[in-house]
């Protein structure tokens, strides 16, 4: 079972994010929170799992002591949606912590199954998934409309832990990594390794940008405390914005520089901010502006 704490920083953070956007109000979303906390997922029958979409392998479900379980339907923009390559950064990462024991299990319920099969190949994600046509995940399953309830880590049982998009939010990858942490030996979750950071500058104005225009900005990161700083995951408000940074531990008074790309789909304003998690106490913000005309 997931520890208390960690339970209602997950309604906090919920309530939080969901709140703000005026969908349902706090007590729906605590009892939707409370409803799926333990609920057991079912699996379709013999699921079939295909590599780019395309060529079927051998992969079922595992037995294993966690599993994560990622459902994306048809509904809005699925490349924003899928985020495929934070998703392979988070396998790898897991993957490091857990000796490859942690499998993913990714379902997803096309509109436009070549578009889908084009973005497998354009960021070549090669985990197993599940081309679920019927949508019979969903039909088990009866998962709400919000999609950021499509994402859950599932004990050995299939029975939810956590429930939201690691992905896209640092604050619920820290609560998947938490749990995995009672399991499996994860360094940069532990109180004791903790550093302090600090980035300059804090927000940059990008001006005015085109469609499909391409702007950099860099901003440094410095570790200003005892321990060497890792930058473990990145996350961004916008699939519009990228990141790149060096993979390796920053030594205390040391600097690095975090890369972020802004290519903007559509017109209007823009006002992003870029999490990095790191083994500080709080997560490092980097704020971008501009408008698109």
């Amino acid at each position: 079972m997931r520890k208390p704490y960690s339970f209602i920083i997950l309604i906090l953070f919920l309530i939080t994010c969901l709140s703000c956007k005026k969908q349902k109000n706090n007590t729906e979303l605590l009892q939707l929170v409370k409803e799926w906390h333990g609920k057991e997922i079912q699996f379709p029958n013999r699921p079939i799992f295909t590599l780019y979409g395309k060529d079927t392998v051998d992969f079922s479900i595992p037995q294993s002591n966690y599993k994560v379980l990622v459902y994306v339907d048809s509904t809005g923009c699925i490349d924003c949606k899928l985020q495929l390559q934070k998703w392979q950064e988070l396998i790898e990462y897991t993957n490091s912590i857990s000796n490859g024991e942690i499998p993913f299990l990714f379902f997803f319920h096309p509109k436009d199954y070549n578009e889908l099969c084009q973005f497998f190949k354009r960021d070549l994600f090669d985990t197993p998934t599940c081309i679920d046509f019927k949508g019979e995940l969903n039909k088990l399953n009866n998962f709400p409309n919000l999609p950021q309830f499509h994402t859950l880590l599932l004990d050995k049982n299939n029975k939810v832990l956590v429930i939201g998009n690691p992905v896209h939010s640092v604050d619920i990858r820290s609560l998947y990594i938490k749990q995995i942490s009672e399991t499996y030996d994860t360094v940069n979750e532990k109180e004791d390794n903790k550093t302090l950071a600090e980035v300059s500058p804090i927000k940059v104005d990008m001006g005015i940008m085109k469609v499909g225009e391409i702007k950099k900005q860099f901003f440094e990161v410095k570790n200003t405390g005892d321990k060497p700083l890792v930058i473990i995951t990145t996350s961004t408000t916008c699939s519009c914005a990228s990141v790149e940074f060096k993979k390796k531990p920053i030594k205390p008074n040391e600097t690095t520089v975090v890369e972020v790309t802004m290519k903007p789909k559509d017109n209007g304003f823009f006002n992003e901010i870029i999490m990095l998690k790191c083994n500080t106490t709080h997560p490092i913000k980097l704020r971008i502006k501009g408008r698109v005309e």
